[in-house]
């Protein structure tokens, strides 16, 4: 028994059954502090009064004035999640069939329980929540790598809470540079998996024989060059965590396969009859347009519908108010532990604010690390901010040119290997951004093969 000291944890309880949320609330109250409502109006009220987040919500889906349908206890369940983002919530209702628990959970609950349900069991399930949620309101989790204090980007954290223990597929949708790849990390790193593996692969870099052998694995002599079996992904991932970048790549057939791997977990490796079965959660990332890639008969409209179960759309920096100068401090912080760095004047920072950064994140961290490489412990002008925003300083003649370079050559902390990794990033940043993150295109612009430019982005950001 608790002690009465201690402060309960509160628990809304959202029920029109006036026996079961009486029954609900004798058998509960001696652990929670039980608040209770009865259909979509009296919840918002109750709700909006709260100066504090409840710590759980107990809602039913049939809720007056139509309690055969679930659209009044969605619309509590949404209203929740957006004044209080750390409570956790759980729906006890009748109505469980399936498209009815994968509403309910994209919409932010975080369990299903379905009516008849035995007390102790709801009891369980609450418990089980309140470990889950750590015991305190302060919405961190292990979230990392993520930064801005921005609603847009704490809505997408909020999104990353709420859905990082659910099974089901998430379509993650930004632009390219918006951090799709850091969003995923997160969802595995915060979900009952984390100790699993979390795998990434690109289904852009591989074609035919070769994407569906990493995929799903091939034995010995399958296809020329096979020679000796190897797993795919889905098997390395385990019961971990596979995301599957750029997945509106996939070729059509391989699109057929990795829909019955959705559906009922069965594949086979390339030249085995033998069906494997996988249990990882499947996450997929992309910056395309997938309704034009239906629409164009390139993308198949029942994938679609299997990965979109719940959808994440990661916020473009330029949607993302304030969060530019933080970003800022902390990728200068990051480049101040291994040599100095620079800062901006006024005019300067007025310019970093007001630019749009078409390339997201993967943009800003390339010009503070350009800059860091050329100007050192200097103060830099809005002319020279703007030559490295253009993209264009190397080519605006030579005197501009050994102008730059004259600077970076004098200082003691000079490194070609960097300067050459710094145009490097810039080119490839450039090409991606001219051909709209089209990765046979920026390869062929750059002179190189897609396989060596996905191998030259992963050595530039550190992943050999």
């Amino acid at each position: 028994m608790s002690l009465s000291s201690e402060k309960k944890p509160t628990l809304l309880l959202v029920d029109d059954d006036a026996i079961i949320a009486d029954s609900l609330e004798y058998v509960l109250s001696e652990e929670y502090q039980v608040e209770r409502a009865s259909d979509r109006r009296s919840s918002f009220a109750l709700i909006d009064r709260m100066d504090d987040s409840p710590t759980l919500a107990l809602v039913d889906l049939g809720l007056p004035p139509n309690t055969h349908r679930p659209d009044e206890g969605l619309a509590v369940i949404r209203k929740i999640s957006q004044m209080h983002p750390t409570t956790r919530v759980l729906v006890l209702s009748g109505q469980d069939n399936k498209q009815h628990v994968f509403q309910a959970k994209e919409d932010g609950a975080v369990d299903f329980i379905s009516k008849p349900c035995d007390i102790a069991e709801i009891k369980v399930r609450l418990k089980k929540q309140i470990v889950a949620g750590g015991g305190d309101d302060s919405g961190h989790d292990d979230i990392e790598g993520i930064i801005g204090s921005s609603e847009a980007i704490e809505l997408l954290r909020q999104q990353i809470r709420q859905i990082a223990d659910s099974p089901y597929p998430v379509l993650i949708e930004g632009e390219s540079g918006s951090g799709k790849e850091v969003t995923a990390r997160n969802l595995h790193r915060c979900s009952s998996r984390k100790q699993d593996p979390f795998l990434t692969l690109n289904c852009a870099a591989f074609n035919g024989e070769l994407l569906e052998s990493q995929l799903f694995g091939h034995v010995k002599g399958s296809f020329t060059g096979a020679t000796e079996t190897k797993k795919g992904f889905f098997e390395e991932a385990g019961s971990g965590t596979l995301l599957l970048d750029e997945v509106a790549d996939l070729p059509l057939d391989l699109q057929a396969k990795l829909l019955r791997v959705l559906e009922d977990g069965e594949y086979y490796r390339l030249g085995e009859t033998q069906p494997r079965h996988s249990s990882a959660r499947v996450l997929a990332a992309t910056n395309k347009d997938i309704f034009a890639a239906i629409e164009n008969h390139q993308f198949r409209e029942d994938l679609y519908h299997r990965l979109s179960v719940l959808t994440v759309r990661v916020p473009s920096l330029d949607e993302r108010d304030g969060d530019k100068q933080e970003l800022l401090l902390y990728y200068m912080q990051q480049v101040a532990e291994e040599r100095a760095t620079f800062k901006l004047d006024d005019e300067a920072l007025r310019l970093w604010n007001d630019y749009t950064f078409p390339g997201n994140v993967r943009e800003l961290r390339n010009i503070i690390i350009r800059l860091s490489a050329k100007y050192p412990g200097q103060t830099i002008k809005p002319e020279v901010l703007k030559r490295e925003m253009s993209g264009h300083q190397r080519h605006n003649g030579a005197t501009t040119g050994s102008n730059w370079l004259s600077d970076a050559l004098r200082d003691s902390e000079f490194q070609l290997d960097r300067l050459l990794k710094s145009v490097e990033r810039e080119a490839i940043d450039h090409a991606m951004r001219s051909c709209s993150g089209n990765v046979s295109k920026a390869a062929e612009m750059l002179g190189i093969n897609r396989t060596t430019l996905y191998g030259r982005i992963d050595r530039l950001d550190g992943k050999e």
